[in-house]
């Protein structure tokens, strides 16, 4: 990524929301830290970093504890308790051998990489853990093992669990005791299934919505994420004194450690290249409140603070959170961000354990090969032994806060295995409650909604009978896609909810995608908007909502005359002002989950007319009013959006809206980027990743891997998780991998430009590899690239480019590109991809023949 950027301008207090409700001090001294390393900061006003007060207090009989058991341990037994290997490369053996002390389970990762595990299959693989961990062979000390899973909004790996709205629908509530609730459902679905450890709450403070993790965060203003922290994790932990840690409870995590939302651009695991007064006043106001309730793990965030990484930040995390705030727990990195440290590399960081990270989150095969460096760093003295002692302190200070020492195996306790307790009726109740209350109504001309549930009614849009997609990301897999309505038993999509309140009352319903109704409806109900993504694969260049099949149906549907309201799923505020002009209600549902019934729950009257449910959602938010009004914030200079932070109708508005304007949308739809991303980290809109046989069998990849006939796609790693996709040849017959559409793109602005890619070439092909551009089945044409592949060095990542002026010699019309890469062979080959694009200005070689 560039090393530069714009600056963010506005420091928290100018905000005049936060000056207010915080009562912040404006002649507060406000220099920066000049250190690079984070070692030396310019020296900052003292009270910049609060002082925090946790509500868990040292235990001296507990430290005593640490300090016997430390005595105790070999010096490979600590060790062995920084190691987080991933589900998918430990084993209980490797638990016992190594001494390790965590397990995590990635986004998408299940027992035996069953999707569907029982709630059985996880409780024993944590038992094997557990035991193993336990063991005394050869002299160890026992030190119970403790696992983490990314439950983010629910138990969002188990099938059947309840998946509560997403951040930033939570934050549109404004109701803190809702929080906390949500987070003692979360904590007891998690305790079924025997883990302790639950990575969250994600406290960032959202700055620029392009950001692919802004439905993690709360809202734009730090006083939402404030109310927010510290209730969240009462509700996963207890409370201090009452019911703390105990067996329906499980540890918290404030994630990320600090200004993963301030990243300039919204650049996911970017830099925030902002004051340390907008640090602290901004970013850290969710662990203010986190700290004070007693969390106790924090998560280093893989982004930097002015160009310093966080996993290897003392500055931040030994001399501020550590020393400044108090924070007696553990610090856990993120996936591999360690190997992102000046100087490190996924098998060897030193620095992010002498800066203050307290466990390697390693999920690679190859974490045993950290494990040794690590040993030999402490050896050297490269890792200071204090800094080892301090680290495994830490983390058997919270295991024994947890009780981990006496609670026994997962399945001996109190709900372990109890599968009635996932999805259980009083946890959906109040995730259908935060659904409610989390809808923000923007438009709703002559009182359309709320509907009266006796008329006659069309629910349309891909979104309408559609749980995945209203669950979004971190749904059972990792980006969320790739699921069914049946991977979400128990749960309903906005469609049932609705059906099921009008055929109570007597109605008429009528579920069509395309909108085409048998009978006239005097409503229609379209549901649609952002397909599921996650972190890296969310980020956009630009807030502009385009989708043509859902703009002419809501315009189709009210030429008919017929009411149109629109149900916007989505993880940000996106510029769609021709949507919201196309319809006569406009409200946003975020990603509400498991429970779409809460959506119907407002959107319909009661029988007599009269209001079932209050529209209460604010807008947690800023609304662009252009695609390119990012970032966008309350407080800015020059605030001018097309909805107000905090905005939201009430039914009790009879508030007539205008049309808003739209020449913004095709302004920026007129300006051509210099590059054209198709897979950068991920797929990008329009287009789909296909595998193509010799048969024109066709099969779509929406989860990590996938095979068909004689080829197979699979994620890899190459310079963050998952950025990279690896295809192999079996050469058993010919097949192809494709980016396509079924909208076509007009690519005549990139002509005289190229055809970009990188690839890592492990396997040379056996028989000639084409890559080629289509418009259709006789409009289009592939150029041989075998010999650029044979010339690469192996194993290897080097460039491709192909100018586009060679496909169109073959017959491509660029004006109606469909797929824009399609890559084949006959024979044997193992190449993998990264960066596809198309470059206006890049020279490329002569065509290929």
């Amino acid at each position: 990524m560039p090393s530069f950027y714009k600056p963010l301008m506005a420091a928290a207090c100018s905000f005049a929301v936060v000056a207010a409700l915080s009562g912040c001090d404006k002649n507060i001294n406000e220099k920066d830290s000049a250190s690079n390393s984070g070692d030396e900061p310019v020296a900052v006003e003292k009270s910049l970093w609060p002082s925090i007060e946790s509500a868990v207090k040292k235990d001296p009989a507990l430290e005593a504890k640490i300090t016997e058991l430390l005595a105790q341990l070999s010096l490979e037994q600590k060790v062995g308790q920084l190691m987080q290997p991933e589900l998918r490369h430990v084993t209980p053996q490797d638990v016992k051998e190594y001494s390790v002390g965590a397990i995590l389970n990635g986004g998408g990762s299940f027992p035996g990489e069953n999707k569907h595990a029982k709630v059985d299959d996880w409780l024993a693989l944590a038992d094997g853990f557990y035991h193993a961990s336990m063991s005394t062979d050869g002299g160890r000390v026992a030190i119970p093992v403790i696992w983490g899973t990314d439950a983010v909004h629910g138990h969002n790996n188990i099938i059947g669990a309840t998946l509560f709205p997403h951040n930033i629908g939570l934050g549109a509530m404004r109701n803190p005791e809702l929080i906390r609730q949500i987070g003692a459902a979360t904590a007891a679905e998690i305790a079924v299934t025997g883990i302790d450890w639950s990575f969250a709450p994600t406290l960032a403070v959202v700055r620029d919505d392009r950001w692919g993790r802004t439905y993690e965060s709360y809202a734009e203003d730090p006083e939402v994420v404030r109310a927010y922290g510290g209730m969240m994790v009462e509700g996963l932990q207890g409370t201090a004194g009452n019911n703390f840690l105990s067996e329906r409870h499980v540890i918290a995590t404030a994630k990320h450690f600090l200004a993963d939302g301030g990243t300039l651009g919204g650049v996911d695991r970017g830099n925030a290249a902002i004051s340390e007064a907008e640090l602290v006043r901004i970013h850290n106001a969710g662990y203010e409140t986190a700290l004070a309730a007693g969390a106790q793990t924090v998560m280093a965030s893989f982004s930097s603070w002015q160009d310093v990484k966080m996993h290897g930040h003392k500055y931040l995390l030994t001399d501020q959170l550590k020393n400044r705030m108090g924070f007696d727990g553990l610090v856990v990195g993120d996936w591999n961000g360690h190997a992102f440290v000046s100087g490190c590399t996924p098998v060897s960081c030193a620095a992010s354990i002498n800066a203050g990270l307290d466990i390697f989150m390693a999920p690679d095969a190859n974490w045993k090969e950290l494990y040794h460096n690590t040993l030999a760093q402490v050896k050297s003295g490269e890792i200071p032994m204090a800094r080892l002692d301090d680290a495994v302190a830490r983390i058997l200070r919270v295991k024994l806060r947890a009780g981990l020492f006496e609670k026994g195996a997962p399945s001996t306790r109190e709900l372990a295995g109890k599968r009635e307790v996932i999805g259980a009726p009083e946890h959906r109740a109040i995730a259908r409650q935060a659904v409610r209350e989390s809808i923000v109504l923007l438009k709703n001309n002559q009182q359309v909604l709320p509907v009266k549930p006796t008329a006659k009614i069309l629910v349309a849009g891909d979104g309408a009978d559609n749980i995945g997609k209203q669950a979004g990301g971190w749904s059972i897999t990792w980006q969320g896609t790739g699921n069914t309505n049946a991977d979400f038993p128990g749960g309903t999509s906005v469609y049932q909810g609705i059906a099921s309140a009008v055929t109570a009352a007597g109605g008429s319903v009528e579920l069509s995608v395309d909108g085409n109704y048998q009978q006239k409806p005097d409503v229609a109900f379209v549901v649609f908007g952002e397909d599921p993504y996650a972190e890296m694969q969310g980020d956009v260049n630009q807030l502009a909502y385009k989708d043509p099949t859902h703009l002419a149906l809501l315009k189709k549907l009210n030429a008919d005359g017929i009411k149109v309201v629109a149900l916007f799923i989505t993880g940000r505020p996106l510029w769609a002002n021709e949507f919201i002009n196309a319809a006569d209600a406009f409200a946003v549902v975020w990603l509400p989950g498991s429970e779409g019934a809460g959506v119907a729950d407002v959107v319909l009257a009661k029988a007599d007319g009269s209001v079932n449910a209050a529209v209460k959602g604010k807008l947690p938010f800023s609304w662009p009013a252009s695609p390119v009004q990012s970032p966008l914030n309350v407080g800015d200079a020059d605030y001018q959006p097309q909805f107000a932070y905090g905005f939201g109708l009430t039914y009790a508005d009879n508030t007539e809206t205008g049309l808003l304007e739209e020449t913004a949308g095709q302004i920026a739809a007129s300006v051509t980027p210099d590059s054209l991303p198709i897979f950068n980290q991920r797929v990008m809109n329009p287009w789909q990743l296909v595998l193509l046989d010799h048969l024109n069998n066709m099969q779509p990849v929406t989860t990590s891997s996938g095979t068909l006939g004689a080829v197979t796609v699979s994620s890899i790693d190459y310079k963050v998780q998952e950025d990279a996709r690896r295809l192999q040849w079996d050469g058993s017959a010919l097949a192809s991998v494709n980016f396509a559409s079924t909208e076509r793109s007009d690519l005549s602005a990139y002509a005289g430009g190229a055809l970009v890619f990188d690839v890592k070439v492990d396997a040379k092909p056996s028989a000639e590899v084409n890559v080629g551009i289509f418009c259709g089945s006789d409009c289009g044409g592939a150029i041989p690239i075998t010999q650029q592949l044979n010339n690469a060095p192996a194993g290897e990542w080097t460039s491709v480019s192909i100018a586009l002026d060679c496909f169109a010699q073959k017959r491509t019309k660029l004006d109606m590109v469909l797929t824009p890469f399609a890559l084949s062979t006959s024979g044997t080959a193992d190449i993998s991809l990264y960066n596809l694009r198309i470059e206006k200005n890049t020279q490329a070689p002569a065509c290929p023949e």
